[in-house]
C-alpha cells in the first residue's frame, strides 16, 4: 500500500499539483504496470505510445491506443493500467481556466491528426512545470486552445462497468469467446433469460444494446492483436470472430475512423524521439 501511493504522489500529485499556475509536463516509459486510482487538480491530456493503456474511472474502462490521446477533466478520479511496462506515456497538466469550452469538461478519447502531431513534437524532450509567460508554456497553451475545433469526434473506445452482478457474469463470457461468433438470442437462453429482458438488463445497467458492447469489445480486442504485429488483419478478423475481412475493416473504420492496416502503419511515430 506504502508503495502504491508513493507512486501515487510522484507522479500525479505532489509535482502536478504543486505550481498552480504553471503547465505540468511529464514523459517517460511507464516502467509499471498499474498506476492506482488518484485524481489531481489540474486536467490531463495523455497520449501514449508503444502499446494500449487502459484508463479506469469510476464509472467506465476507456481504451486508449497509439496515436490517440485521452482528456480526463480536472477532478476525475482513474487509474492508469498499461498493456507493457514499455508503454511510453505523453502527458500535459493544464490548469482550469473560468469560462472554458464545453469540450474540457468532459472525458473522451480522439486521433492525433498530423497538426497536432506536430504540435506535440515540441513537447519530447520537456518535463516538469512549464511556466505562464515561457515560450514552452505558449505552445502547450495553444495545443489546448485547438482541440475543441480539431477534435471533434468523441470516440467510442470505453466500455461502462456492470453494476449487476448476472450481467457482469455475460461480459466475462463474451470475453471469453470473443473468437467465436455471439448471437444473441444464445446468450440470453445460456444465461437463463428471455431475450427481452436480457436486452432490458444491458440498456438499464450499461446504457447501450449487446450488439453494441459486443462490437466495440471485439475491435478493442482487434487492436490489441494488431498492436502485437503477430498477426495479419485477416488473422486478426477471425481471432474476434469475423469471418469476413471486408466487414471486420468496414467496422474498424466506423469505430477509429481508419482501416486496420492504414492504422498499423501510422504506429509509433513519436516513440523514440
Amino acid at each position: 500500500m506504502e508503495q502504491s501511493d508513493h507512486k501515487v504522489d510522484k507522479y500525479y500529485i505532489k509535482k502536478v499539483d504543486a505550481d498552480k499556475k504553471s503547465i505540468y509536463c511529464y514523459h517517460d516509459v511507464m516502467g509499471e504496470l498499474l498506476i492506482p486510482t488518484h485524481k489531481h487538480n489540474k486536467a490531463q491530456m495523455l497520449y501514449a505510445e508503444g502499446d494500449v493503456v487502459f484508463v479506469t474511472t469510476e464509472t467506465k474502462t476507456y481504451f486508449l491506443p497509439a496515436r490517440h490521446f485521452i482528456w480526463i477533466p480536472s477532478g476525475v478520479e482513474h487509474s492508469i493500467q498499461p498493456k507493457s511496462e514499455n508503454v511510453m506515456m505523453r502527458n500535459l497538466y493544464f490548469p482550469v481556466e473560468k469560462n472554458e469550452d464545453e469540450f474540457y469538461q468532459s472525458e473522451g478519447i480522439y486521433p492525433v491528426n498530423n497538426l497536432l502531431l506536430q504540435m506535440m513534437l515540441f513537447t519530447n524532450q520537456w518535463n516538469g512545470d512549464l511556466k505562464k509567460g515561457s515560450p514552452n508554456f505558449a505552445i502547450a497553451k495553444a495545443i489546448k486552445a485547438i482541440l475543441p475545433q480539431i477534435c471533434l469526434t468523441n470516440l467510442p473506445l470505453e466500455l461502462p462497468l456492470p453494476k449487476d452482478a448476472r450481467l457482469g457474469k455475460i461480459l466475462r463470457y463474451i470475453e471469453n469467446n470473443l473468437g467465436e461468433t455471439i448471437l444473441f438470442s444464445e446468450v440470453a437462453h445460456q444465461f437463463g433469460y428471455s431475450e427481452r429482458s436480457l436486452y432490458r438488463l444491458f440498456q438499464k445497467d450499461l446504457n447501450m444494446s449487446f450488439i453494441q458492447y459486443y462490437t466495440i469489445r471485439r475491435i478493442l480486442k482487434a487492436i490489441e492483436l494488431l498492436l502485437d504485429r503477430k498477426l495479419s488483419v485477416k488473422e486478426v478478423a477471425q481471432e474476434v470472430g469475423y469471418n469476413s475481412v471486408p466487414t471486420f475493416s468496414n467496422t474498424f473504420f466506423k469505430i477509429l475512423g481508419q482501416r486496420p492496416s492504414d492504422y498499423l502503419n501510422g504506429q509509433d511515430i513519436l516513440y523514440g524521439k
